[in-house]
């Protein structure tokens, strides 16, 4: 099955196991989605203590924020378009604006332009607070 189909059998039956198999970092970080009528796609990142950088803390590693947000952009890109390809990340850059505690993280993505090669997505992910984010990309 191409990656076309799979995300059209994921739009019929609300199982997004096997889009996120296709991309293994988000196997790796254990990313999920969910989608509903109201606010379309969400992407979450549920704790898990190997994403701690921090044990003092604790918080995520910087890493694992920015992995999942730029993971988050590609999932939302194959959910709205219809391409036989995974997007491929031309640049990529984050703010960091608080820390993030060792609890689940949300993000949802926008697109500010698409054009027929390029997408610009802007990412947000936060944790308790969507109006108080962790990171914006």
């Amino acid at each position: 099955m191409d990656i076309v189909q799979l995300v059209q059998s994921a739009k019929e039956s609300g199982n997004f196991e096997a889009i996120l198999d296709q991309l293994p970092y988000a196997r790796l970080l254990g990313v999920q989605m969910k989608e509903d009528d109201k606010n379309g796609l969400m992407f979450v990142l549920p704790f898990q203590a190997h994403n701690i950088g921090n044990d003092r803390l604790p918080a995520l590693h910087g890493g694992v924020i920015s992995g999942f947000m730029e993971t988050a952009a590609m999932l939302h890109l194959l959910w709205i378009r219809e391409s036989a390809e995974i997007p491929r990340t031309v640049d990529f850059s984050v703010d960091y604006l608080r820390s993030g505690k060792a609890d689940t993280l949300y993000a949802r993505c926008s697109i500010t332009k698409q054009g027929k090669r390029i997408a610009n997505v802007q990412m947000t992910a936060w944790q308790d607070d969507r109006e108080i984010p962790v990171a914006a990309a």
